[in-house]
């Protein structure tokens, strides 16, 4: 009976050992991931979008980047999408770059959801354990964040979106 639940208790504390080890890990490496801070260089990722295009941040220097986080379940980020379409289709030939980033859902649902909206700017899904999410600290969504010409995060905007206000962000960062 002693050496069950001395067997027992050894179990438990190995367990509770794992448990903190695994915790100071965690936090440990969060604390190497780069993370947003505005005026300061945008924290650079890569990300395949959903047709199969490449698309690494840092590639897109001399432009403005218009970075938008967002999920198909969240409805301010449906309601904006329209709104993100129609101010591409006016800036993409005029230095201004739009990157979309879905929080981790499946490629079928962003599919359907790109279709159903007819969005042709690229979307992208950040797959990667969040990686890009914890870098940009995305919480809760929709999130934009401005990218200057060289690099630099000029805005965040947490929130839905009108039409307005993307047409002046857009110009905002507009090379």
């Amino acid at each position: 009976m002693k050496k069950k639940r001395l067997f027992i208790r050894t179990v438990i504390l190995v367990i509770l050992a794992a448990a903190v080890g695994y915790t100071l890990y965690a936090n440990f490496k969060k604390d190497d991931i780069q993370h947003v801070e505005i005026g300061e260089p945008a924290p650079d990722f890569a990300l395949v979008d959903m047709n199969g295009e490449r698309h690494q941040l840092s590639d897109y220097q001399g432009q403005g980047v218009f970075l938008n986080f967002w999920a198909t379940w969240c409805k301010p980020c449906e309601r904006e999408m329209p709104y993100i379409e129609n101010s591409y289709q006016e800036f993409k030939d005029k230095g201004v770059k739009v990157l979309t980033v879905d929080v981790g859902e499946s490629d079928l649902v962003v599919n359907n959801f790109i279709k159903r909206h007819g969005l042709t700017f690229p979307v992208m899904i950040d797959t990667d354990d969040g990686q890009v999410q914890a870098a940009y600290k995305i919480n809760p969504l929709p999130i934009t964040f401005l990218i200057d010409k060289d690099g630099n995060v000029v805005r965040s905007h947490t929130g839905e979106l009108t039409q307005e206000t993307v047409n002046q962000f857009m110009e905002e960062i507009q090379p």
